[in-house]
């Protein structure tokens, strides 16, 4: 059994209360805490402190809290207590719940909101039900300091009725709790019935379990979405298959950005030769594309065209380029590349964006080991590009 430490109920996880509530406070901070003497100015920042509510001063001596998030707090009437009796309360619940001096400091930064529940009512329940769902203590501690909105959500209305409905579609509970800890802020921007309509109509529509699983990993926005019916059927025209995961793919891309900045990825696209039918290409064979950023559509197409001198028009057929790190993958092996060509060991004809897709230890086999008499140089101008971009990265990390 976790043993407690019985402290006086002013002193609390080494956390700084009013001193008028306490004569000894002086006497426990140091002897358990080891909490150094006052300065002059700390002094007069607690006195200037004690000109606020009481809920604003906790916040600022025990948390540190700046004056003005501790009075927006206040404000939000997040924190109205006028005593140490109810947040003291949510602490000493939350210590004897497996919770760190720092997971509180964490929490309470998070969410003040904490230290005016019934933490009995509020959060002892949501506990319970995640550890029943096979989700260990720590795990819990772990998930809810990360993201404690999640205690906001009704465990009857909210929690257990998602639950039940993602089981369906994620591997083990501890998935499910981890998605609903993460995700807290959509149980309280959407309406779980829309959820739950929209769901069933991808269901309808010949969406697939798995696609559906993908969907609340890489765009659970969508979920909540208004017209979902009209951009199922816009992919659908676009040729993609429902029942395939690119079809999430697809619909992550399509909802997932503005129709502003859609547009202007196709205009970025546009500008380095691509026609509108080859845009369209390119995102059905893969729709990642389409959530490549401007920026390394551009920075992609400018070495590729610039300073490679190749088509740009190569890489629609295979916009999986876009993908790999221009730095790290696409650079040291253009180089072996253009060796090689230069040399007439790689076909004029061979699709250039081949050698940029394999895993490394094929690129290594198929286009600098095989080549016998070369492969000393092919391997050194490799790992020279390697090296620099290596050397940038610490640099940059300094």
């Amino acid at each position: 059994m976790l043993k407690r430490l019985f402290v006086s109920q002013n002193v609390y996880l080494g956390m700084i209360i009013p001193t008028k509530f306490h004569p000894l406070f002086q006497h426990f901070s140091s002897r358990y805490y080891n909490y150094s003497t006052k300065t002059t100015s700390e002094s007069e920042s607690e006195s200037e402190s004690n000109t606020h509510p009481f809920a604003v001063s906790y916040l600022i001596n025990n948390f540190g809290f700046s004056t003005q998030s501790a009075l927006k707090a206040f404000n939000l009437r997040q924190v109205r207590f006028k005593s140490p009796d109810k947040p003291n309360s949510v602490l000493t619940f939350l210590k004897n719940h497996h919770f760190s001096h720092s997971n509180i400091r964490i929490i309470i930064k998070k969410a003040p909101w904490l230290l005016s529940s019934k933490p009995n009512n509020t959060i002892l329940s949501k506990i319970q039900f995640f550890i029943s769902k096979g989700v260990s203590s720590s795990d819990v501690v772990s998930f809810l300091t990360a993201n404690p909105r999640i205690l906001q959500s009704s465990l009857e209305k909210r929690i257990i009725p998602l639950f039940e409905l993602l089981s369906r579609f994620l591997k083990t509970n501890k998935d499910v709790i981890v998605w609903l800890i993460i995700n807290s802020n959509l149980l309280h921007k959407f309406p779980y019935d829309r959820m739950v309509a929209n769901i069933n109509l991808m269901s309808d529509f010949g969406v697939c379990d798995s696609g559906i699983a993908r969907l609340f990993l890489t765009g659970p926005s969508i979920l909540g979405s208004t017209d979902m019916i009209h951009t199922l059927e816009e992919v659908k025209c676009l040729g993609f298959d429902p029942s395939t995961c690119t079809f999430v793919v697809a619909l992550v891309a399509k909802k997932g950005m503005t129709k502003k900045l859609w547009n202007e990825k196709v205009d970025a696209f546009r500008k380095w030769g691509w026609s509108d039918e080859d845009v369209i290409e390119a995102f059905r064979r893969q729709p990642h594309c389409m959530l490549t950023s401007i920026d390394k559509i551009n920075s992609v197409m400018s070495y590729w065209v610039n300073q490679l001198g190749w088509d740009a028009t190569a890489i629609v057929k295979q916009p999986t380029v876009f993908g790999s790190s221009l730095e790290r993958r696409i650079v040291p092996r253009a180089t072996v590349l253009q060796y090689l060509l230069k040399k007439g060991l790689q076909k004029k004809k061979a699709r250039l964006t081949t050698p940029f897709l394999v895993s490394d230890k094929l690129f290594l086999q198929r286009y600098i080991n095989r080549y016998k008499e070369e492969s000393s140089y092919l391997l050194k101008l490799y790992a020279e590009k390697l090296n620099v971009t290596h050397t940038r990265d610490k640099t940059d990390m300094i």
